[in-house]
């Protein structure tokens, strides 16, 4: 064989000059989610936008990122990860363009699937290769480091989003994407090996097919179950019988798993004998269920109720971000020389207990500092998650797997998303639909007689499909002919209605997220801490550096 002489005589750049590649690429993934959490409420006006469709803005580029992910890993381990590092970053930086010449949210819907197709080749590319690269006692510390650039992107996305959409505009939270994509894609052709393995990889094409159409109809049937008030949306179908036949799609894809484990299934069943590795996967889901469920109205609460603009909000959010970004390392460190397991318990334990502390602090009329502590804490906790998770999942993955275990666990962080954004999202329009009803009537009092009865309608009838929770929105429109004087009355009214019954709403909702970052750590601790020989994988040949 010619591969070792190959790998001997090729000048070889150092493992952690490609970390620093990889991870901007990841940066760029995450700066971009964080940035359009914190553009939501200005979107919203600017785009004329309802809750549920910026749900959609969200979700799409959340479901297609997770429907590609495991087979973005398979095709990387085809082609060698560093063409699909590229490639996504191609993709991802264009449809970050079209992204910002968004005019309506239809546009900005369609330009976000596309980024979420870029995001998904890009990924799992990044952890497979950092599990090469690195042996097993130095991946905690490079893992750490990918963790640090999460926290760096987290707290840049809020700030950096927030000073763009506030002097800027929204698109400008996209353009932002393109010197970041060009500056990676030079960077990764010219620094990350081209590595494959000799070995031939096929692609499940029905079980690609069965995930993609049972996912986008649970998640469909959960963003536009309010608007169409849990009844028809097609004909005699129901928002029920639509999540109820995803959910149907999605048993019959893991039972066309099981039957083909022998060959090569999106799910590798292999794998799935470490039990640290099934245990992260669920922690890893809980993980993105828990950020994103909180994050989505935690950024409207601070802009549209407390009236920040997008940057005050941005710098409300950052020492959780900032906070995480330097323990993250060092919690990286301490994973290598204690496995990780009671890290990764302090860390989700203290998340969830700073996040309580946020809902237990936010109030209607609270100030943008009385949810500092929970921060705080949340932010330690955070900073705690990432490398100890990547490095307990990893660490007995061999590297013939890596490209499929590192797709999967993407997959299952990404799909907490969807579910948790989606799921999170539909139980706010319900109880945003139902508070504002309630404190409607508890408010039309201080009206003039003739107006009470068609305040209280106006807010008995909204529903998701027509609520406005854009920055300076009273939840549904005044209806047009007021006399002006009647109008500012009423507006006043109809601001502070929305101010009470989104901060209940919010508070009531974000009790589902929390209960699943508490069943996230009391996971953490079933984790296995007796060394493995490695999950089982067929014999294959050593990873080679291939001319491009």
């Amino acid at each position: 064989m010619t591969a070792p002489a190959e790998r001997a005589d090729r000048k070889q750049h150092s493992p952690w000059l490609v970390l620093s590649v990889l991870c901007l690429g990841f940066f760029m993934i995450l700066l971009d989610t964080t940035i359009v959490n914190i553009a939501i409420p200005d979107m919203s006006t600017h785009l004329s936008a309802s809750l549920d469709q910026i749900l959609w803005v969200i979700n799409a580029y959340v479901l297609v990122y997770a429907v590609l992910l495991i087979t973005a890993g398979r095709l990387g381990d085809l082609y060698g990860p560093k063409r699909l590092f590229i490639l996504g970053l191609v993709i991802f930086t264009l449809a970050s363009a079209a992204c910002g010449f968004a005019r309506n949210p239809e546009q900005l819907i369609v330009a976000r699937v596309i980024q979420g197709a870029g995001g998904a080749l890009l990924t799992p590319q990044s952890l497979s290769v950092i599990t090469m690269i690195f042996p097993a006692e130095k991946r905690g510390a490079a893992f750490g480091l990918w963790g640090a650039v999460a926290g760096v992107a987290t707290v840049a996305g809020p700030t950096l989003g927030g000073y763009l959409v506030t002097d800027w505009g929204w698109e400008y939270i996209f353009f932002v994407n393109l010197p970041i994509g060009i500056v990676a894609v030079v960077l990764a052709a010219i620094v990350m090996p081209d590595i494959k393995l000799n070995r031939r990889h096929r692609l499940d094409w029905l079980g690609t097919a069965l995930a993609s159409v049972g996912l986008f109809l649970v998640t469909f049937g959960l963003i536009e179950g309010e608007p169409h008030d849990w009844g028809r949306v097609l004909g005699p179908i129901t928002i029920v019988e639509v999540i109820a036949a995803g959910v149907v799609v999605l048993v019959a894809f893991m039972f066309q798993q099981y039957a083909n484990r022998n060959r090569e299934p999106l799910v590798p069943f292999a794998i799935f004998s470490d039990r640290n590795y099934s245990l992260m996967n669920f922690v890893s889901g809980a993980i993105a269920f828990g950020m994103l469920g909180l994050f989505l109205p935690l950024v409207i609460y601070l802009q549209s109720v407390l009236g920040l603009t997008a940057l005050q909000a941005g710098l409300t959010t950052a020492p959780m971000s900032l906070i995480s970004m330097f323990v993250a390392p060092l919690a990286g460190r301490f994973s290598d020389r204690t496995g990780g397991k009671w890290i990764l318990f302090l860390g989700l334990s203290l998340w969830s207990v700073g996040m309580g502390m946020v809902v237990w602090l936010a109030h209607f009329d609270s100030g943008r500092w009385h949810i500092l502590p929970g921060i705080i804490v949340a932010g330690f906790g955070l900073g705690m998650t990432f490398a100890p998770l990547q490095t307990i999942a990893m660490r007995n993955v061999a590297p013939q797997m890596a490209g499929a275990a590192s797709g999967f666990i993407n997959t299952s962080r990404q799909l907490g998303g969807v579910i948790g954004s989606a799921a999170v999202g539909a139980l706010l329009q319900v109880q945003l639909a139902d508070q504002l009803r309630s404190t409607a009537r508890t408010n039309a009092g201080s009206l003039p007689p003739q107006f009470r009865d068609a305040f209280v309608n106006g807010f008995s009838h909204a529903s998701g499909g027509s609520l406005q929770v854009g920055a300076g929105q009273s939840g549904v429109p005044l209806p047009p002919g007021l006399p002006e004087q009647a109008r500012q009355v009423i507006g006043q009214v109809a601001t502070r209605t929305f101010h009470q019954a989104f901060t209940g709403a919010m508070r009531h909702s974000l009790v589902l997220p929390l209960a699943v970052l508490a069943a996230a750590a009391l996971c953490c601790l079933f984790i296995s801490t007796r060394a493995s020989r490695g999950t089982a994988a067929p014999a294959e040949p050593e990873p080679v550096d291939a001319h491009a």
